[in-house]
């Protein structure tokens, strides 16, 4: 008899509540057209379609060569356009189920990657509340020497996600103007030196 699993901590627990009610709370939002959609995604990304559709293209071949071989006018001749307009028609499909497919997933993971970012940005001024709290309490404790560490000063201050935010631009900016640039003196021709 297997021994049962040691009880997650309530943190960890929590956490992996909220996860799941993230991903059952996008699986509830789910339209019934997106199920249905989901669904078929799903059964055509299995091998077991690759393998019905082997069968569909010889079962077509065998049939037309069959009826060839029994003297009748066969129902798509070789190169079998019929069974060509019909791969397309197929293709067409599946793409258009790919792409809803992808659509409804990348909410999900925008919902994620939101959720990182107030973790990461709650996470870092708790972190700079614990470092003004530990640097309080040693320039309140009085058998240490009270100097001034300018990087625990600066780490006890929270980011501000907006002035980060626009750091990021700027430095996109400038790294696509350098780009940009680049490019340009690319395509112009070298001088040359005699």
């Amino acid at each position: 008899m297997d021994s049962p699993s040691p009880a997650l901590p309530p943190h960890i627990d929590e956490t992996v509540k909220a996860i799941a009610k993230l991903h059952a709370d996008h699986r509830r939002q789910a339209t019934p057209l997106q199920r249905v959609v989901e669904q078929m995604t799903a059964h055509m990304g299995r091998p077991r379609f690759v393998g019905l559709l082997t069968a569909v293209i010889v079962l077509w071949i065998v049939a037309n060569a069959a009826m060839k071989a029994l003297h009748k006018a066969p129902f798509d001749s070789p190169p079998y356009p019929w069974l060509v307009a019909l791969g397309e028609l197929v293709a067409l499909y599946l793409t258009v189920l790919i792409l809803m497919t992808q659509r409804r997933e990348r909410e999900l993971v925008e919902l994620r990657a939101q959720l990182t970012l107030e973790l990461a940005i709650t996470g870092e001024q708790k972190t700079a509340k614990i470092i003004e709290l530990l640097e309080e309490m040693r320039r309140d404790n009085p058998l240490m020497t009270d100097r001034t560490d300018a990087q625990a000063d600066a780490m006890s201050t929270p980011s501000d996600p907006e002035s980060v935010l626009d750091a990021l631009r700027t430095s996109h900016e400038d790294e696509a103007a350098l780009d940009g640039e680049a490019t340009a003196s690319a395509g112009r021709p070298h001088a040359q030196t005699e």
